[in-house]
C-alpha cells in the first residue's frame, strides 16, 4: 500500500523548504516520489526538488483541486505504474484547497497519512483573513507553525490560538451527516522548514509491519517525545464489524493505527492503515503471522489500556523495552 502526505499552506509560508528539508532529514532510506502542483507558467520549485529527488510530477497549468483533478489523477498513477514509491507528497498550490486532493488519492486507492497545512508565523496576520487560507486549515489534520525562530513566545502563542479559531470554525465536515471528516488534528512547530520526526511516527508498510509482528518486544516504546505506539494482539473469532466499532471509538489521543488482522468473515487477513479518522484496507492472502494493531499518538498508554478493556479481543504484551 502507497502511503501518502498532501503539503499544503498559503502562498510563500515555506511549504518547498518543508518539504525538501524534511524529506532530506527523516525519507533517506524510502522511495519518495513529489507531486508539485505550481500556479503559474514558470516551475521553480519544481527545479529545487529535482536536484533532491528522483522524480517530480509538475503541474503548472491551475489548481489540480479542481480544473486539472483528472489529469492529477493520471499523472499519479503513471508515476505510481513506472516507480512504485513507498510515499508520495504532494505539495499543492498556495491559491488551492487539500481536501479534493485527498478524494483524488482516495480514489487511487493511495493511503492519506496526513493533510499538513503549513503556517507562516511569522507574516500570518498578513493573510489570515483570506478564505483559501481559512479552508487550508480546516481541511487539514496536521498544522505545522513556521518561522517559530522568527518570532517572541508571546507571538507564537498569539498566533496559535488564532490558528486553533480558525480550524475549528472551518473544520470539514461530512455534508450528509455533519460530523467532522477528521477525527482530531495536530499542531507542530517547525524552524527553517525542518519539523520534528514525531509528525512523521508511524509511517509503516506492510513489510515493516510484518516484520514487527515477528518481534513484539521493539514495538511496544517511548521516546524521548511524547508520541507514543503500543502495540495490541488480537484472540481469534474477531469479525470486521469488531475492527471497524474499535477503529470507531478510538480517543482523540491516538491518530495513527497500523496493523494486520484475521477476522471471520473476510477469507484473507487485512492490512489496516488508520490515520486522525480515515481507515483504508487492503487484504494480504500470503500472512501467516499473529494479529496485532499498533496504536500511534500523544501518552496513550492508558488509553490503550482503557481500549484492552472495552474491547476484551485485545491482548496487551505483558512487558515492553523502552527505548
Amino acid at each position: 500500500m502507497i502511503q501518502s502526505f498532501i503539503i499544503t499552506g498559503f502562498l510563500g509560508v515555506g511549504k518547498t523548504t518543508m518539504l525538501t528539508n524534511t524529506v532530506k532529514k527523516y525519507f533517506k532510506n524510502k522511495k519518495i516520489a513529489i507531486v508539485v502542483n505550481e500556479f503559474g507558467d514558470i516551475g521553480v520549485d519544481s527545479k529545487i526538488l529535482t536536484n533532491v529527488h528522483s522524480e517530480v510530477l509538475e503541474i503548472s497549468e491551475g489548481c489540480i483541486c479542481c480544473k486539472l483533478a483528472q489529469e492529477f489523477e493520471s499523472g499519479v498513477s503513471e508515476i505510481v505504474n513506472k516507480y512504485n514509491p513507498d510515499i508520495i507528497f504532494v505539495e499543492t498550490s498556495g491559491a488551492s484547497e487539500p481536501f479534493p486532493i485527498f478524494l483524488s488519492l482516495q480514489n487511487l486507492g493511495i493511503s492519506i497519512e496526513g493533510i499538513i497545512c503549513v503556517v507562516d508565523a511569522k507574516n500570518f496576520d498578513t493573510y489570515k483573513e483570506n478564505s483559501t487560507a481559512k479552508y487550508q486549515l480546516g481541511g487539514s489534520n496536521i498544522i505545522i507553525l513556521n518561522k517559530v525562530d522568527l518570532v517572541t513566545p508571546a507571538e507564537l502563542e498569539e498566533v496559535k490560538k488564532e490558528v486553533i479559531q480558525i480550524k475549528e470554525e472551518y473544520n470539514i465536515k461530512n455534508n450528509l451527516t455533519g460530523e467532522t471528516v477528521f477525527n482530531n488534528y495536530m499542531i507542530h512547530y517547525a524552524e527553517q522548514g525542518l519539523v520534528n520526526k514525531e509528525v512523521f511516527e508511524g509511517v509503516y508498510q506492510i513489510d515493516e509491519v510484518i516484520g514487527l509482528a515477528k518481534d513484539y518486544k521493539h514495538l511496544d516504546h517511548t521516546g524521548k517525545d511524547s508520541i507514543t505506539q503500543k502495540v495490541a494482539y488480537l484472540k481469534e473469532n474477531v469479525r470486521f464489524n469488531d475492527i471497524d466499532q474499535l477503529l470507531s471509538a478510538l480517543p482523540k489521543s491516538i491518530y495513527r493505527t497500523k496493523g494486520i488482522v484475521k477476522v471471520t468473515d473476510v477469507p484473507n487477513p487485512i492490512f489496516i492503515n488508520y490515520s486522525f479518522g480515515d481507515a483504508s484496507y487492503e487484504e494480504l492472502p500470503e500472512y501467516k503471522e499473529k494479529s496485532l494493531l499498533i496504536f500511534i499518538g500523544e501518552s496513550i498508554a492508558d488509553d490503550v489500556k482503557l481500549l484492552s478493556q472495552k474491547f476484551p479481543f485485545l491482548i496487551l504484551p505483558q512487558f515492553s523495552i523502552n527505548k
